[in-house]
């Protein structure tokens, strides 16, 4: 607990948390949203053409917008490391933490299986399959993660605290 206490307490770590400045927590949270909005949406747009939806639209060119989707991932994790280390003593003692890096780990890994598969001409039952687990993953990646201001350890931290009585 001490190491992450001092995670914590790094000026930057501070400044993030405790700033007035819109560069800092919101900001940051921000730019955690959109990156989540990007990977989670793009993941979610693909898996939704692999079950039927939008059927005019060619599978195969889907593919071009993976590079989005990795930027998104790569603004998500940055910006969720910089969040974690403003409240490390609370978030990686929280278990819901892990069940959403077990989620988001497993949406990385079978959006990326679908990718595979985008190339086909026809949509196979192991694609629809990869599918559906996407949006499972997903869903409870986001879950898990709004879910962390509410159970298990809350962050005492000013700033921090939600509005609705935390």
């Amino acid at each position: 607990m001490e190491f992450l206490a001092s995670i914590e307490n790094l000026p930057f770590s501070i400044w993030v948390r405790e700033s007035s400045s819109l560069w800092a927590y919101p900001g940051i949270l921000f730019l955690h949203t959109v990156g989540l909005g990007l990977v989670a949406g793009i993941s979610a747009a693909v898996a939704l053409r692999v079950l039927g939806v939008a059927r005019d639209i060619p599978l195969a060119p889907l593919t071009s917008f993976y590079r989005v989707l990795w930027l998104g991932f790569w603004v998500n994790a940055a910006s969720g490391v910089v969040l974690l280390m403003a409240d490390a003593t609370t978030k990686l003692v929280n278990p819901v933490f892990y069940v959403k890096m077990v989620f988001v780990a497993l949406a990385m890994i079978v959006t990326m299986r679908l990718r595979r598969r985008l190339s086909d001409v026809s949509v196979s039952g192991a694609a629809r399959a990869l599918a559906v687990a996407t949006l499972v993953c997903w869903t409870g990646a986001i879950t898990a993660g709004r879910l962390m201001a509410y159970l298990g350890p809350v962050s005492g931290a000013p700033g921090l605290n939600n509005s609705f009585g935390h």
